[in-house]
């Protein structure tokens, strides 16, 4: 039986997984080499506890101890990447990330201002322009694998952030609800890349995003589509 753990090192909110890289980890059990993967968070992914992956059909299905489902996996579809930005424009737009002036988790592992170099991502999406975000991102080396690249979970943490901060992270608290990414390259450590955010809209208490990675040459590293759920985040403390 196939189980996945989620270490508290890889937290979003304090009590529970990122959430993208509680998705990437799943998709990764999806087994589909070709094509975007879709994740769906039934609940906040719990940390330092042994989640078992199950088959369902054309998709896995994640559940804790007690049997509940936590998360499943199915193919899915993306739309076109989010136009991308230079380096500079990035660097200039994570100068002004609106996580420094409030932050409903701050121990984020993507987007934390809590977080050290080399312990959490250090992903610090700023406004680019109205429902738009940009910044760099620099793999650590301690993230690295044996062939010095990253497992497709970070780079699945990576398109995470930068679409939540599209929307209004900052006045208006949410978690990952769903998410759609398409993986195209493994980054190397020390190697400069390029998120960028887009907001699609707005419905309740449902928000609508995407982000692409690219790297300095102008290729995509991955795309994503997400769904955020707002939240009153002193339920996750």
């Amino acid at each position: 039986m196939r189980t996945i753990r989620i270490e508290r090192r890889y937290r979003g909110p304090t009590s529970s997984g990122n959430g993208g890289w509680s998705a990437g980890r799943l998709a990764a059990q999806h087994g589909s080499a070709d094509g975007p993967i879709q994740v769906t968070l039934r609940r906040p992914p719990p940390l330092n506890t042994e989640l078992t992956v199950e088959p369902d059909g054309d998709g896995v299905r994640l559940h804790n101890p007690g049997g509940d489902l936590v998360a499943e996996a199915v193919a899915g579809t993306l739309a076109h990447p989010v136009e991308q930005v230079d380096v500079d424009a990035a660097r200039a737009a994570e100068r002004d990330y609106a996580g420094w002036r409030e932050h409903p988790f701050p121990e984020c592992f993507v987007c934390g201002i809590d977080r050290d170099e080399g312990d959490g991502m250090r992903v610090f999406p700023g406004r680019l322009a109205p429902g738009r975000t940009a910044c760099t991102w620099t793999p650590h080396p301690t993230m690295a694998g044996p062939d010095g690249r990253l497992d497709p979970a970070y780079v699945w943490a990576a398109l995470d952030c930068p679409g939540g901060w599209a929307g209004d992270l900052e006045g208006r608290p949410m978690v990952l609800g769903r998410m759609t990414a398409q993986i195209d390259a493994r980054p190397a450590a020390g190697e400069t890349l390029v998120a960028v955010g887009q907001l699609l809209d707005v419905d309740g208490r449902k928000t609508y995003t995407a982000s692409t990675v690219y790297d300095l040459a102008g290729r995509i590293v991955g795309s994503a589509a997400h769904v955020w759920i707002a939240v009153d985040p002193t339920a996750f403390s």
